[in-house]
């Protein structure tokens, strides 16, 4: 992970020093044009003459990744990068709602000061702590309106164990979400082995729940196809330079806004979710 950027080690007189002894950033400010910050733009940090893409835009700061592939974080101090030769003040880009008002993130209507319903006995299950942080963000506002709680499995290995110590009941459905519910695989094996009528277990075909959000709010034309035998996130990171993978899931959660950046097969398989474990009868 990039580390914070400390003082630089040599300074020159005048802009290029910096904001200690350069002009005033709101003087600065009105010398150089405004530009909004937008991954994948090259720029060039003039006070270290460092060139890169840009990566990740976080807090007062953005990243940039070099040519041989380093990165490093640079402040938004006015005139500071260079895009086509011209020196400009990079900033922030307008912060964009996630969905119309009155309109949650799963794409249902809000419902105005509706406080969090004391937890149901109903649960849904998810693999692990990336499809409850998918899930959470996307359709949170909803799971808490109607008092159900996303819990993580941490693999499905023993999902007819869980289930039975569990209890479903018409009164206390579950429903389970799963990765790679395929034809002939392990996960679908798992899955066909839960009978019960208060449980429904469904999910998507991708490897990992990283799939399921679409490339393009990532920038990328598709997710990369990863050799058997290389460990799934691993190689994702190392195809697509997103760093190690708690750096890249931060990166591709980040991107998500609202449920028009998932794959519909994950949004189908949590909508049913949802009303399985909400239906009264």
């Amino acid at each position: 992970m990039p580390t914070r950027p400390g003082p630089p080690t040599r300074r020159s007189s005048g802009i290029l020093s910096g904001p200690i002894d350069g002009p005033p950033e709101a003087k600065l400010a009105a010398v150089y044009p405004l530009v909004p910050a937008a991954v994948g733009m090259a720029l060039v940090h003039r006070a270290s003459g460092f060139t890169g893409t840009l990566v990740r835009i976080e807090g007062g700061g953005v990243e940039l990744r070099g040519r041989t592939g380093q990165e490093r974080v640079f402040r938004l101090v006015p005139g500071a990068f260079a895009v086509d030769g011209r020196a400009v003040s990079l900033v922030r880009p307008p912060v964009e709602r996630a969905a119309p008002a009155g309109v949650t993130a799963s794409g249902s209507l809000a419902v105005a000061g509706a406080p969090a319903r004391v937890a149901k006995s109903a649960r849904i299950w998810v693999e692990g702590v990336h499809d409850a942080e998918l899930v959470e963000r996307v359709w949170g506002d909803d799971l808490r309106v109607e008092g159900v709680v996303v819990e993580r499995l941490d693999g499905i290995d023993h999902l007819d164990r869980a289930v039975a110590e569990f209890r479903p009941g018409p009164a206390r459905r579950l429903g389970v979400l799963v990765d790679h519910l395929v034809p002939g695989s392990k996960e679908s094996r798992i899955a066909e082995g839960v009978r019960h009528p208060d449980v429904l277990v469904t999910g998507t075909p991708f490897v990992d729940v990283w799939q399921a959000v679409r490339p393009s709010v990532l920038g990328i034309g598709a997710w990369p196809e990863i050799p058997k035998g290389t460990e799934w996130k691993a190689g994702v990171c190392a195809e697509l330079g997103f760093g190690d993978p708690p750096a890249a899931w931060r990166r591709i959660l980040a991107s998500v806004s609202s449920y028009a950046d998932l794959e519909p097969a994950l949004v189908g398989a949590v909508e049913r979710l949802i009303d399985f474990v909400t239906d009264p009868t």
